[in-house]
Parts: structure tokens; sequence; C-alpha cells
């Protein structure tokens, strides 16, 4: 099984994927180390070097899903072409799909969040809130039914508690 943890930076996506893979004995594999590799490999800091980054991703996923291993990603996905690349992968595989959507509503807490938090990341900057407000503006909408959207505002236990009952096949 593939299961994509998705939402704006400073959500909680990499802790709750983290938490689930490690609950399921999945793989974790998470987008912005891959573009801070290709960036400390001297690759400019543009689109197409987060796209390689996804599709870095999208291949790394696959290893682990045709080893016959869940894969727990953990990834912004804000375009139709981001999703795409796990539907990719997915049907490469022959893996079920699973994308969740972290939200968090309350603005005050998103921010503390984002602005509190610590990646060993050397080359991939920590976005500002306005950042995060201008993708958000911008994240494409999820076509209803396509993703489980999951309330991001609790401890990290309930939120993968959320998470293992909005997909009870997981």
């Amino acid at each position: 099984m593939l299961v994509v943890i998705s939402g704006l930076p400073g959500t909680g996506k990499t802790t709750v994927a983290a938490a689930l893979a490690e609950r399921r004995a999945a793989a974790h594999v998470s987008v912005d180390p891959i573009e801070d590799g290709l960036l400390d490999a001297g690759h400019p800091r543009t689109w197409e070097t987060g796209v390689a980054a996804y599709e870095a991703a999208r291949r790394e996923a696959e290893q682990h899903l045709a080893l016959g291993s869940s894969v727990v990603v953990d990834a912004v996905n804000d375009s139709e072409p981001a999703r795409e690349t796990w539907r990719v992968a997915a049907a490469n595989t022959g893996a079920e799909l699973a994308f969740v959507l972290l939200v968090l509503d309350d603005a005050g807490e998103h921010r503390r969040r984002l602005e509190g938090r610590e990646r060993d990341l050397a080359h991939v900057p920590e976005p500002s809130w306005d950042d995060v407000l201008v993708r958000a503006a911008s994240y494409a909408p999820w076509p209803e039914g396509s993703c489980l959207r999951i309330r991001a505002d609790g401890a990290v236990d309930e939120v993968l508690h959320d998470v293992l009952t909005g997909l009870p096949g997981l």
C-alpha cells in the first residue's frame, strides 16, 4: 500500500508520516531530504529541481513497493502534477493508493508549528508564514472524495488515530 501524506508546510506531514510508517512497519519516503540532497550536489533551487525530487522519491517508493513493503510518503502535493507522481507509482507497482490531506485551520497554531520546527536540512530553507499563505492561495483543490481530509490540530497520536480510522484497510 502507498499512503501519501499531503498538506501545507507546518501541518505535521513528516511527523505523522514517520509515526504511521513506524506503526505499520512501512518505508517512509520524504521529498524534502531528497531535494536537500539535490541542492547539496549543486543543482539550483528551481522548480525543475523540485520536480526531480518528487521523481526521485517516486522511484524510491516504487523500489520499496516492488519488494512488498508498504510506503508512507510525505510531500506538500499542492498540484495535480505532484499528485500524479504517486498515481504513477501505484500504477507501476500495482499498489493500492491512499491520499491523506492534513489541514490545520487554526492559523495561530499552524504558524507556531511552522516557526518552531527544526529540520536537519542544510539547503532547503524553512518557509516563512507569508510563504505558506502564498502557497495556500495557490494550492490546487482536491476533488471530492480523492483524499482523506484529517484535522491536524491535535497531538500526533490523535492525528495518527484519525488516519488509521479513516483508512481501515491500512
